[in-house]
């Protein structure tokens, strides 16, 4: 894999320093944080953080770009966007290094990230020259239907996937012809701000900003900018609702992809060999930390005497270690609250007289056990998402008892089903009342759907065309014949 060094030199710095913001001009930027490496807790690198007035110069430094970029004719901007992905790919290996140093995922992992923001990319160059618009002849009126970019688009993304996500957001507003101003996760910025570097070369300047820092106050700085016209924001439902609540004083657009707690159900006729692959992939890859992670694990009782014992064997088996690690299955987590928590969770269901089963972890790092947990309905565990390296396992009779306790959560982002009858599968994900469900498969997501949940998962889609359209508005003209 590529050096460390060489993954670095695509940050920008300022005084040595990794950007604090990104825009026309000296950022004026705060005092610099550390950037821990969870694999060691030791630092990694320093980042400095942006004030709100940093925040006011990138938007205005977007604003500036908006009439040319608007009127750019799509295929350029297609062009401008694929030229992005190519750079994207030929810095993989580097940009891999940034987000397995920053996040604790594994190296594998990171690089696939890294290959899947460019197909972001490639999608929405493609998605950029569709025809939006319709013509509708209706007796004597001839309806021109059209769209528009909206404007500048704050994008805020997380910590867990730090350059596919941002990708995935920035490529959208691109396509649609809107500039972005980027706030990445305070917690892990290299990467978002190494995926600056690589646009810059291709895009005009200004076209899309960063701020890093604070997450409360330049995120709202951003909702509340008057000259900010949709927000997309993917994190926690508790501060997207936040978000949400704040942007709607103004009117602004939202697209909110938020917590999820995905039921993985094997069924009756389920191959267990396969619900146990199709399982690990869908629990434990990016170390647990995914809002489309398996979180409630469904087994029909018939299955659940077979199928226990075999995952607790996979799962203490799992090896955990350095992400750079070839042998490595799990990785650390990202901070010390974050294996605290699963502690507090695992111990009060063990208390509770749930069974645990575990891996060994390392001594030196934030690492937490993968675990399995015949978990209770009473336990937080069950009712919590988990966002970690803990499968909770239940048994079930009827699959009705499961599609509506599911369906009672008010939440539903993604789900999972193993089943042998495909009709059975698409009968019981067609019933499920959640956005993207994987039957026979643990990576359901594809740059080319939509992604996006119902109710407290969010608001809106990405990905996919639909993802493109976030940032269009419609307007209709009526012509009299």
């Amino acid at each position: 894999m590529t050096s460390d060094s060489t993954a670095t030199a695509l940050l920008p710095r300022v005084e040595g320093v990794c950007a604090a913001a990104v825009v026309a001009g000296t950022p004026r930027g705060g005092p610099d944080h550390e950037i821990p490496d969870p694999a060691t807790g030791g630092r990694y690198d320093r980042v400095g953080w942006a004030s709100r007035g940093d925040v006011h110069d990138a938007v205005q430094a977007a604003r500036g770009t908006l009439p040319a970029w608007e009127g750019t004719r799509p295929r350029r901007r297609a062009q401008v966007l694929r030229a992005i992905a190519a750079e994207i790919r030929d810095h993989a290996d580097a940009l891999a290094v940034l987000i397995m140093r920053e996040t604790g995922k594994r190296a594998a992992e990171a690089r696939a990230e890294a290959v899947f923001s460019a197909e972001y990319f490639d999608w929405f160059a493609d998605a950029a020259t569709m025809p939006t618009g319709s013509h509708l002849l209706n007796g004597d009126k001839r309806y021109l239907v059209g769209s528009r970019p909206v404007g500048v688009v704050a994008a805020v993304t997380p910590w867990n996937f730090p350059l596919s996500i941002p990708a995935r957001k920035v490529a959208a507003a691109l396509a649609a012809g809107c500039p972005v101003v980027l706030k990445p996760s305070e917690l892990t910025p290299l990467s978002a701000l190494a995926m600056l570097t690589i646009i810059e070369r291709h895009a005009p300047a200004g076209l899309v900003n960063i701020v890093n820092g604070d997450g409360e106050e330049l995120t709202g700085a951003l909702v509340d900018h008057p000259d900010i016209a949709a927000v997309t924001f993917t994190g926690s439902t508790r501060v997207g609702t936040l978000v949400a609540q704040r942007a709607m004083k103004t009117m602004t657009r939202v697209t909110m992809e938020l917590g999820g707690m995905a039921p993985f159900i094997i069924d009756a006729d389920a191959d267990t060999e396969l619900a146990l692959d199709v399982l690990l992939v869908a629990k434990f890859r990016n170390n647990g930390a995914s809002c489309i992670a398996a979180n409630n694990v469904y087994i029909h009782r018939d299955l659940y005497a077979e199928i226990v014992p075999a995952l607790a064997d996979r799962i203490s088996s799992l090896r955990v270690g350095a992400p750079e690690a070839g042998s490595t299955d799990v990785g650390p987590l990202l901070r010390p609250e974050h294996t605290e928590r699963l502690h507090t969770l695992v111990s009060e269901a063990e208390q509770q007289g749930c069974r645990t089963w575990k891996a060994e972890i390392p001594e030196q790092g934030w690492f937490y056990p993968p675990t399995l947990v015949a978990a209770s309905t009473r336990t937080s565990l069950w009712s919590e998402e988990i966002f970690g390296p803990v499968c909770a396992v239940r048994p079930f009779q009827d699959v009705d008892e499961v599609v509506n306790e599911v369906n009672s959560r008010g939440t539903g982002l993604a789900g999972y089903i193993v089943s042998a009858d495909t009709e059975r599968g698409l009968t019981t994900a067609a019933r499920l009342n959640v956005g993207i469900v994987g039957i026979n498969n643990g990576a359901p997501n594809t740059p080319e759907v939509p992604f996006g949940g119902v109710g407290l998962a969010g608001i809106g889609r990405e990905g996919g065309i639909e993802g493109m359209r976030e940032f269009l508005e419609p307007q209709t003209i009526t012509l009299a014949r």
